[in-house]
């Protein structure tokens, strides 16, 4: 077997199967989910809260702290896009792909810098940081939590927070051993880049489906 293969598998030498298992679940549900946000399905959302449901666990048991309130921030937020992609603007369409309003853009701000503030005051109070990917965590939060944001609110620009987010999460994941989901990431990447452009093309025209 090739060194490559060995140190894959040597990932998971101790890590119990069935947390393996529901790794590789939540992996193909979060793709899943990713791909249907691309193609602006609202099956987007019920892909998404199985998958955040499963990592909120994993993560905990990991005690990656950041990357579990990241996934229990998607999962509420899931279930507020699922209610806002839903609503009608008239008897006929849904809410639309729009850009950001200004109001918007300093709403993602605040966003930004609160979950920073939050994150670090929780790392700070169980005394976490024992390692340099806490401060990236921190970071990549706050991004993810705006970008979530966004998308929940049918913004084009959530798809720049995903792709600057994805990234960063790829070697990051990689590094924490959690190699199924370092590649979720790196596939998240792409998908993201050509949601941003599919969703462009589409934007301002209201929709009469939600099932693309």
């Amino acid at each position: 077997m090739s060194p490559i293969f060995d140190w894959f598998f040597a990932q998971y030498k101790d890590i119990p199967v069935y947390l393996v298992t529901l790794e590789i679940i939540a992996v193909i549900f979060g793709f899943l989910s990713v791909w249907y946000a691309k193609q602006d399905n609202i099956l987007v959302y019920p892909t998404g809260i199985v998958s955040t449901a499963i990592f909120v666990y994993i993560l905990a048991i990991y005690g990656l702290l950041g990357d579990m309130m990241i996934n229990g921030y998607y999962f509420a937020m899931s279930i507020y896009g699922w209610y806002i992609w839903t609503r009608k603007v008239d008897e006929t369409h849904y809410t639309p792909i729009t850009k950001t309003t200004k109001k918007e853009q300093k709403a993602s701000i605040f966003i930004f810098i609160a979950t920073l503030i939050c994150v670090f005051a929780v790392y700070e109070f169980y005394e976490k940081w024992n390692s340099w990917t806490a401060y990236v965590d921190t970071v990549t939060t706050a991004i993810f939590f705006v970008g979530m944001w966004l998308m929940a609110k049918k913004k084009l620009e959530n798809w720049t927070y995903w792709i600057i987010g994805d990234i960063i999460s790829i070697p990051l994941y990689l590094y924490k051993g959690l190699v199924f989901t370092s590649f979720q990431y790196f596939l998240f990447t792409i998908i993201a880049i050509y949601g941003y452009r599919a969703w462009k093309k589409n934007l301002n025209i209201p929709e009469t489906s939600l099932l693309n």
